[in-house]
């Protein structure tokens, strides 16, 4: 489960503990009007492993923050109000954010309140998302793999094809990587797979390893339509979050973090598709580093139960598939137990089914 996706570099790592508390016996509270060299050092960072050009950023809390962001910039540039979002996409809970999230579980009960110049298409169609353009479009938002709605893959051309309509119709592109950034999949950012750069990016979950923060990274010409003010937070940019931020990052170039999601995922994705051989009731495996969905024929909820009596907590999507978010740091014996204690579940699970018939 992996703190749904936040505990990247494993729970206390001693590198961020340290820089934690050297950070608690400095500083614990500096509003962004000033300067802060624990902030600076931060962005910094973040420039040099973000997507060339995203030079300007606006730190904040969460990765519905982040989103929310976005929305407001992706505004005042392009002075439009329509947003085009995915079909099974998940940006958040916050007001903004949820009007650009699909599941009506989450948007139903607030259907009154949400912003309503969002429109959703199917991830994977662009002729969709062509014909939902209009001369009122400023962004459209999307997860280059959708994490909570089952990790679901793009079709190889698709996100070059977001970005090329973006680009002919004067629209941003929003990359919400809050969920697949930072090395999950193999790649820093998920985007990479397919060379795809957006106009603005979202950042959060994993990026200070459980101290809350969300980072807004776009080109300067495009943060700078903000004019001072107009967004801002009283916790924008905390030293203490900065300080575990930049040990994060740290951690995750030292100890070669991304490179190891590629490598000890496809290990794993082998180990669930030898799972799948055995056992018929799985539909899919699919999913890429560390990011790894699998799917059942039917709602897995015993297999959730039985999993935490064994000492596995797994995460879901939907009724019907597990969503693995381990940490970069997870060891290959590890991933070999979930996999024999999944096995044996599955087993009792098939017979259970079997008899039931």
């Amino acid at each position: 489960m992996g703190g749904y996706g936040v505990s990247l570099v494993g729970h206390c790592h001693p590198k961020i503990v340290q820089a934690i508390k050297e950070q608690c016996e400095r500083l614990l509270s500096c509003h962004s009007s000033l300067y802060n060299d624990k902030r600076a050092e931060l962005i910094e960072k973040l420039i040099r492993i973000l997507p060339k050009g995203l030079t300007r950023m606006f730190l904040s809390n969460s990765g519905a923050e982040a989103i929310e962001c976005a929305i407001k910039i992706a505004v005042k540039y392009t002075g439009k109000n329509e947003f085009i979002s995915m079909i099974r996409g998940y940006h958040g809970k916050t007001l903004g954010a949820l009007s650009a999230t699909w599941n009506p579980k989450y948007r139903d009960p607030f259907k009154s309140i949400l912003v309503p110049s969002f429109k959703f298409t199917p991830f994977g169609r662009i002729d969709r998302a062509e014909d939902a353009v209009t001369d009122k479009t400023a962004a459209i938002i999307i997860e280059p793999i959708q994490g909570e709605g089952g990790v679901h893959l793009p079709p190889d051309d698709f996100l070059k094809e977001i970005r090329r309509l973006c680009d002919e119709r004067g629209i941003l592109l929003i990359m919400d990587e809050i969920q697949t950034g930072l090395g999950r999949t193999g790649k820093m950012w998920a985007s990479e797979h397919w060379n795809v750069k957006p106009d603005i990016i979202c950042i959060s979950k994993a990026l200070a390893s459980g101290i809350p923060i969300g980072v807004t990274a776009a080109r300067e010409d495009i943060m700078n339509s903000l004019s001072i003010g107009e967004h801002t937070s009283t916790f924008s940019g905390n030293p203490i979050a900065c300080a575990a931020a930049s040990a994060t990052i740290d951690v995750i170039l030292e100890e070669k973090l991304v490179e190891r999601a590629r490598n000890i995922g496809e290990y794993f994705k082998r180990l669930l598709l030898k799972l799948q051989d055995k056992h018929p009731i799985i539909r899919d495996v699919r999913g890429l580093g560390l990011m790894i969905g699998l799917e059942f024929r039917f709602s897995i909820h015993n297999i959730l139960s039985e999993a935490l009596r064994s000492g596995v907590l797994l995460l879901h999507s939907g009724r019907n598939i597990i969503r693995f978010l381990p940490p970069l740091v997870i060891e290959k014996k590890h991933l070999e137990n979930v996999v024999d204690i999944l096995d044996g579940i599955l087993r009792k699970e098939e017979r259970r089914i079997k008899t039931a018939r």
